[in-house]
């Protein structure tokens, strides 16, 4: 009996060349109508529509074309079986040896600048999934094909004899992958229509964007994915420019920056280390604004990345230039400035477009057996927001300090302390056991600068020895969230020495 492969595919790469090798094989070829069909008989091979196999023709605008005893038959049918190979002769079944399929495109529409959502629903492929299915289910009696960059392996398989059961498992495998992935999609779609937050199951699927030369550390693996949608500020959208391969770390550390630079709309850059801002500073021009960055904390930025939200031009790159980063990333870099930072053969150059959409609105942390997913945090402040809680209002130059300092705290380690002064970080305290702690390094990094700085704490003072560093240094303002029962405490203690301290009602925990 003749050999057969139904074929039936969105994407037409190296479909004609994989037509032909089939052809001379000495397979039939089945295809569904439209371009499929074209596609194959321009190729010189005269394939057999389905509907001639079915003896049913297309109907409903092709949403039922595969779904038939005769397709499914000849796709489901267990050769060893005798009962089945009985049930084939008594229909008039014949069995189909390869399914050659990949799917209506989905994620390319949902891309499409302006789409219908009659359009998008139009793109949900079911014949195809169910074809997929079915053949890589009977993986031992049929060849499935998801992925046009595998056709020229099972041609070779096919002539040489060797797609053995293990080769059958990996492509069927690679099948279930693909349609849990395709669903995923749909799924996550429909969650954003329905505005489900939180629904009885949670289906997420990535993309790999390449494997990482190690992990966290060495002896770890790792490999990058992305979401399959991205139309947001990420680095999986991200074009480098210049330098080495990026690492886990990297990634990590790149991404934290990215998220601190969204909050600032002025010139702004940001110094990153270990995932924890060293140094943020806005000003009128992106010079002057690294500057402010590098100068919040010049040690700390050795060996750390930045990211700013300006193009990169001469003046800036000189300064860059001058120190080890590992990064350097902004929406563009003038020519010159591109000449003079990628004389460093190390360096990564990291161009992205900035925008403000944000991605789904959900932050996903792996537990052992789990996950944690909760909204991610966009809260934000503005001044009419603020309770002033002591007896000394703060002056129009603290608010903006203080402001500042809210949106930089927000991006720092629990328990977190920033001090800031004249849209520049100045002192971070981060990731301590006790907020006082915290407070003692920022003050510390920031020595006599301290004095007229603001503070921005990222939680409540449960007492008040946090406040009382702080006013020991020298600072004249305090933004927190406020809600502890001691308040008072760290109330009575600022208006004593005069200081201005204002509740934001808003807390921004980051473990």
């Amino acid at each position: 009996m003749k050999k057969r492969a139904l074929i039936s595919v969105s994407n037409k790469d190296n479909l004609q060349a994989f037509a032909k090798g089939l052809d001379q094989l000495g397979y039939e070829i089945i295809s569904t109508g439209g371009g499929t069909f074209q596609t194959i008989k321009d190729a010189g091979v005269e394939p057999i529509l389905v509907e001639e196999i079915t003896g049913f023709p297309e109907i409903m605008d092709g949403r039922v074309k595969t779904l038939h005893p005769l397709v499914h038959g000849g796709i489901l049918a267990k050769r060893a079986n005798e009962a089945h190979m009985k049930q084939m002769a008594e229909n008039n079944i014949e069995p189909i040896d390869i399914i050659v399929v990949n799917l209506y495109p989905f994620k390319e529409t949902l891309e499409k600048i302006s789409v219908s959502k009659e359009e998008i629903i139009e793109n949900i492929d079911i014949g195809g999934p169910t074809m997929l299915r079915a053949a890589a289910k009977n993986f031992e009696d049929m060849i499935v094909v998801v992925d046009p960059a595998d056709y020229e392996s099972v041609l070779t398989g096919l002539r040489d004899e060797t797609l053995d059961f293990e080769k059958r498992k990996q492509l069927a495998g690679k099948v279930f992958r693909h349609t849990a992935y395709y669903d995923a999609m749909i799924a996550q779609y429909f969650m954003t229509e329905t505005n489900e937050e939180f629904p009885e199951t949670y289906t997420v699927t990535y993309e790999k964007v390449q494997d990482l030369r190690y992990g966290e550390n060495p002896h770890q693996q790792a490999a990058f994915y992305k979401n399959p949608i991205v139309n947001t500020m990420s680095l999986a959208t991200v074009k480098q420019l210049h330098g080495k391969e990026l690492s886990y770390n990297n990634i990590q550390d790149a991404n934290a920056a990215l998220e601190i630079l969204s909050e600032y709309k002025d010139p702004a850059a940001v110094a990153v280390k270990h995932m924890n801002p060293c140094g943020i500073g806005v000003a009128e021009t992106i010079n002057q604004a690294f500057l402010k960055a590098y100068e919040a904390d010049s040690t700390s930025i050795f060996g750390g990345i930045v990211a700013l939200n300006r193009e990169v031009d001469v003046a800036t790159a000189e300064k860059l230039s001058e120190i080890f980063l590992e990064i350097v990333i902004a929406p563009s870099f003038a020519d010159e400035a591109f000449a003079i930072l990628s004389k460093k053969k190390n360096i990564r150059l990291l161009e992205l477009e900035l925008n403000e959409e944000k991605s789904a609105n959900h932050k996903l942390t792996t537990v052992d057996g789990g996950v944690l997913i909760q909204s991610r945090d966009n809260g934000k402040v503005a001044a009419t927001d603020l309770k002033v809680a002591t007896k000394r209002e703060p002056t129009e130059q603290e608010i903006a300090d203080l402001l500042f300092g809210w949106k930089a705290v927000k991006h720092v380690k629990s328990n977190a302390i920033v001090l800031a002064k004249d849209n520049q970080t100045i002192g971070v305290g981060a990731g301590q056991m006790n907020r006082v702690g915290s407070a003692m390094i920022a003050i510390e990094q920031a020595g006599e600068k301290a004095k007229g700085s603001v503070m921005a704490s990222d939680a409540y003072f449960p007492m008040p020895d946090t406040v009382e560093k702080a006013i020991e240094a020298g600072v004249t303002a305090i933004i927190q969230p406020g809600g502890s029962i001691r308040d008072q405490d760290s109330i009575d203690v600022c208006d004593a020495h005069g200081i201005a301290m204002v509740y934001t009602g808003m807390r921004h925990f980051k473990h």
